[in-house]
């Protein structure tokens, strides 16, 4: 099997007991998922400077007090294709603190809308939301 691992950075923005995931379908598992923002690293580029650009190309936001959490390695399918992941986990803080109090806030990630949510730690133990990518749960439960 020939593919190529991504590296991605990821960023648990927290505020109280939620942290802000947008939502996706996978077509062939018929099922939402949630991921943390972020995106792919450039060439030359930093994790923590790819983060910065991804948030405002996604949100138009800024943000500071980035803080590197770890890492994970990522082996899932989507839309019945493998993928391989290495993903570098951050916490970061808006500068706009206004954000926080939004329910939603909207965006773009390249040329289709983004809508990132605030959803509680709960929402993914009790509730069953799924949290990607696998591991992830146990870690910001490890680092909340």
């Amino acid at each position: 099997m020939k593919g190529r691992i991504r590296l991605i950075v990821l960023c648990l923005f927290r505020h109280q007991d939620r942290i802000l995931v947008s939502r996706d379908y996978d077509s062939v598992k018929q099922s939402d998922y949630y991921r943390p923002l972020g995106g792919g690293i450039e060439f030359g580029e930093t994790s923590r400077d790819a983060l910065i650009r991804e948030m405002r190309e996604e949100l138009g936001a800024e943000i500071e007090q980035l803080t590197w959490l770890g890492t994970l390695e990522n082996l899932f399918t989507l839309e019945g294709k493998p993928g391989h992941e290495i993903v570098l986990i951050y916490d970061a803080k808006f500068c706009d603190r206004t954000l926080y109090n939004q329910p939603h806030l909207s965006g773009s990630e390249g040329d289709k809308p983004l809508l990132a949510e605030w959803k509680s730690l709960s929402e993914f133990s009790d509730a069953g939301l799924r949290l990607v990518p696998d591991g992830l749960k146990d870690f910001v439960w490890g680092h909340s």
